[in-house]
Order: C-alpha cells, then sequence, then structure tokens
C-alpha cells in the first residue's frame, strides 16, 4: 500500500514589491530583532556612563571646563556612528588627542584649540582620501598585541590614583563590583553586567549614605544643550601657522589610535571594516565637534571593548545611543549621575582591563615559541606606551623596531655561490636572495677581484634588485673588477630589476 507524499513545505509568501518609482530600501536585518536592541540599547547605556567621568578627566588635562569634554564625546559618538567605518566602534574625548592641544589651550586660550580641532578634521579627510589607511598593512602582529596589551595596563595604571587616599569603603565597593561582573553572567546575559554593578553600587552608597568619591566630585555636569558656532580666534594667516602644527599631530594621533582600535574590533568580532571611511569620518566628526565647541577626540579602545567584548554590541546603534545616553544622563539625570561613586566605574575599567590583555601571549609555552625578534618588537612597544603614555608614539616605536628586526633577518638572505668554466676564462657568480640596502653591503666583499679569470659572469637569476644601494653596490664591484682589467657581465636580471638596474647604475656616483 503506497502512501501519500509529503506536502511540499510552503515557502513563504514574497515581500510586496515597492510602488513603482520608489527605490527598494535595503534594511539592517537586526532592526527586527528584539534581541538585538535590546543588547545595544543596554550596551549604549553602560558606555555612556563610563564615559562621563573619562570626559571629565581628558577635559582637565586639555585645561578646559568639564562641559567641553562631555559635548565632545556626545558630538564625536553620534557623528561617527553615521559617517564611520567600524560598526560598534567608540569615539569619544580621548586622553591622547588632550595631551595634544592642552599646550595650545594654555598659551592661546579655548578659540584656538576650538579652531585646531576643526583643522584637525580636515587634514584627517584629506589623510583619509590620500589613503593613510592602507598603511595599516605594515603594522605587524607583535605590534598590534603589544598595543592591545600596553592599552590593558594603561587601563588599569589609570585607575590607581582613584584607589589611593580614599576611604576604606572603596576597596570593598571595587571588589564587590568586580565579583558582580565574573559571576552575574552565569546567571544571566539579558543585562550588562558592568551595568547591574554600577547600579547596585550606587543603591548601596546612596542608602547606607556611604561618603565615597563620586563622578559629581569630577566636575559640573552640563545643563544645557550644545550651541553651534564659530571660534572665537582671528581668521589670519598668524592663527594658522599657530594652529596648523598641534592641528596636524592631533589628526595623525586621532587617526592611528582609530585605525588601530578598528583593526583590533575587526578581529574581535570577525568582521571587516573600511579603514578609508573611518579615516574620512573621524574628520567629519571632528569639524562638527569643534564648531559645537568641543576639544575634538579619537577613538577610545577602553570604551569600545566595553561595548563590544563586555556588553557585545555590534552595530552602529550602541555607538549612537553612547552619546545620546551621554548628554541625556548629564542633562536631565545629572543629579543621580552625579551619585555613583567612582568605584563602580573603576571596577568596569579593572574589568575591562583583564579582558583586553592578550594573556596567551605571555604564556610560558607562547614565550618558547615566539622568534625572539618577535618577543622584542611586543615588548618594546609596550614599554614605549607605558613610558610615555602614548598609545600612538608606542605603534610608532614599535613598528620601527620591527622594520630593523626583518632588516637584520633578511640581510642575510643573499647568498653568492660561484663556479669557474672548464677552460679557466671565465668565472660565473650566482647571487640568491633579496638585494636592499642592508644585504648588498656585504656582497662586495663575497667576490675574489685578484684571482678571478678576465670574464666575470654575474647570474641574478634568482635575486631581484630593490633599491639605489644595491645598485650602487654592483656598480662598485665593476669597477673594481675594471681597475684589474678585467670586464663584468650582468644577466638574469627580470623586469623591474632591469629598469631599476638600467636607470640608476652609472648615474649614483660622480665623474
Amino acid at each position: 500500500m503506497s502512501s501519500a507524499a509529503p506536502p511540499a513545505p510552503s515557502s513563504p509568501p514574497p515581500s510586496p514589491a515597492p510602488p513603482a518609482g520608489r527605490p527598494r530600501v535595503l534594511r539592517p536585518p537586526w532592526l527586527n530583532d528584539p534581541k538585538v536592541w535590546r543588547t545595544e540599547v543596554l550596551a549604549g547605556l553602560v558606555v555612556g556612563l563610563a564615559l562621563i567621568p573619562e570626559a571629565i578627566s581628558f577635559s582637565i588635562i586639555a585645561g578646559v571646563d568639564p562641559a567641553i569634554g562631555l559635548f565632545a564625546s556626545f558630538t564625536m559618538a553620534v557623528v561617527i556612528s553615521v559617517v564611520g567605518g567600524r560598526r560598534a566602534m567608540i569615539s569619544a574625548a580621548t586622553g591622547a588627542v588632550a595631551l595634544v592641544i592642552a599646550p595650545l589651550n594654555r598659551e592661546h586660550g579655548l578659540g584656538h584649540l576650538v579652531a585646531a580641532v576643526i583643522l584637525a578634521g580636515i587634514f584627517q579627510i584629506a589623510l583619509g582620501a590620500l589613503g593613510v589607511a592602507k598603511l595599516m598593512r605594515f603594522i605587524p602582529r607583535s605590534v598590534m598585541v603589544g598595543f592591545v596589551n600596553s592599552l590593558s595596563i594603561l587601563v588599569f595604571i589609570t585607575q590607581i590614583p582613584e584607589m589611593r587616599d580614599v576611604p576604606w569603603a572603596v576597596y570593598p565597593l571595587v571588589a564587590g563590583g568586580l565579583a558582580m561582573m565574573v559571576f552575574f553572567p552565569r546567571i544571566t546575559t539579558v543585562v550588562p553586567a558592568p551595568l547591574v554593578s554600577i547600579v547596585i553600587l550606587t543603591s548601596i552608597t546612596v542608602a547606607a549614605g556611604i561618603a565615597v568619591p563620586t563622578v559629581g566630585d569630577r566636575g559640573a555636569l552640563p545643563s544645557s544643550l550644545p550651541v553651534p558656532g564659530l571660534p572665537d580666534v582671528p581668521f589670519t594667516l598668524d592663527t594658522l601657522t599657530t594652529i596648523a602644527p598641534y592641528a596636524f599631530a592631533m589628526a595623525l594621533v586621532g587617526l592611528m589610535e582609530s585605525l588601530m582600535t578598528a583593526k583590533l574590533v575587526d578581529e574581535i568580532t570577525d568582521t571587516r571594516s573600511s579603514k578609508t571611511r573611518e579615516s574620512v569620518g573621524q574628520g567629519i566628526a571632528n569639524i562638527v565637534t569643534g564648531f559645537f565647541g568641543g576639544m575634538g577626540g579619537c577613538a577610545m579602545i577602553g570604551q569600545t571593548m566595553i561595548n563590544v567584548k563586555v556588553s557585545g554590541a555590534r552595530t552602529r546603534l550602541s555607538t549612537f545611543l553612547a552619546g545620546v545616553f551621554l548628554l541625556v544622563l548629564c542633562i536631565v539625570f545629572g543629579p543621580v549621575v552625579s551619585e555613583i561613586p567612582m568605584a563602580a566605574l573603576v571596577a568596569v575599567m579593572i574589568m575591562v582591563s583583564v579582558a583586553t590583555f592578550d594573556w596567551h601571549s605571555i604564556a610560558p609555552r607562547t614565550l618558547r615559541r615566539m622568534p625572539a625578534g618577535e618577543l622584542l618588537v611586543m615588548f618594546v612597544t609596550v614599554a614605549v606606551v607605558i613610558g610615555t603614555h602614548n598609545l600612538a608614539i608606542g605603534v610608532v616605536v614599535g613598528s620601527v623596531t620591527a622594520m630593523v628586526v626583518f632588516a637584520r633577518r633578511v640581510a642575510h638572505f643573499a647568498e653568492v655561490t660561484s663556479v669557474v668554466d672548464a677552460d679557466g676564462t671565465t668565472v660565473v657568480y650566482r647571487v640568491t636572495g633579496q638585494l636592499f640596502f642592508a644585504s648588498s653591503n656585504d656582497l662586495v666583499g663575497q667576490f675574489d677581484y685578484a684571482n678571478d679569470p678576465d670574464r666575470v659572469v654575474i647570474d641574478l637569476s634568482a635575486a631581484q634588485i630593490w633599491d639605489a644601494s644595491s645598485v650602487a653596490t654592483l656598480d662598485a664591484i665593476e669597477t673594481a673588477y675594471g681597475r684589474r682589467g678585467k670586464t663584468v657581465e650582468i644577466t638574469g636580471l627580470d623586469g623591474r630589476s632591469a629598469v631599476l638596474h638600467g636607470r640608476l647604475s652609472g648615474e649614483l656616483t660622480s665623474p
């Protein structure tokens, strides 16, 4: 007895086509996912709370009113959420930018600082359009690991002053906050553990009347919205020459930290981002921030780690809401936010420090297997960042160290072997490897100028010429043989090497 075939599963009805003449709007799939909305909203709230004391601290470093830093964090986060190239990355007022522009504010005032922020944004747009983001490919992994580890250490170091010369109650509050963030996710992940910790610790200190440092002790929160306007400076060439060096330094530091942070988030989320769009977006955000009288900023890796790694955010919504919540918390709920104990935020930042550090990179097994040069680059990067408290300087020094290590490594890759023909009239030298300024310097000493026969062939079919130093070395070899009446023939050049050699040979020394 045959059974009837089961009915084919019905396919979902096709979505209605848009009316004629109206373009189809592509909506992100997460817009219809309540779980994603909950994650993004709560992540934005946690970051917004964490941004308040950070922005106030950076305002103090820059020598401006706390409202300047808070407004900068608001405009940077909101604008970059729209124009940035890396979803879920947080941009706001930062310590690196504050350190760069603090001398300008001290010597020339707030008007020049704001003008420098706007000019820095213009520089960033120009650098982004010129493709400066492509330089990220030259930053090796060892520098990236050093960047992450040094950031973690810096985040922890910056929390130490908050636990020094404070009432004894601060220490159990910090310990309790850490315990909640470790154990609460085992109960549920519906609400971010940092938010739970902040709410509970604030409730305890307020209800019990425990006197500990609070957010309100860091400075007065703004009570009105920022108003756009032009910087109060004379629009002259003298003003431009005054602010340009600071603006360019701010543009470079901001782009470097932002692109490094974007690369880190790419790895954490296993997604790609547009570094060029991020570069231009940082410029646009700083221009808008400047017109609103803010102190400028860039990507904040610590707050980004709270958003991405701790809270699990993945979309632009969390970045946008972090800025919105920051402003709402300051203006509408200022009295409540002022009561948040600094111990609660210190616990959050310590947790971020521990979670961000690449513990695998310092495991004994890893240290035994890693090449010594790679370890040197990582430790140099960490040491420079901690010594200068500047991530950008550490990345530059680490990258230069990596280049030196690489150059020393490949400098020994050029090998020379020689074969004399049967009748003893010709010797063929076969060069293998990459010829550049480091490897070519040792090339001159590998030829027997006095005892070789009258005809010398240098076979470069297994080598490549990369720079003028290599061409000059080959010229020096030819000259050394020429002084002894011997001829040299260079063979086997590939197309690019032949063009470079033909253009520079004989032109690098004065006649």
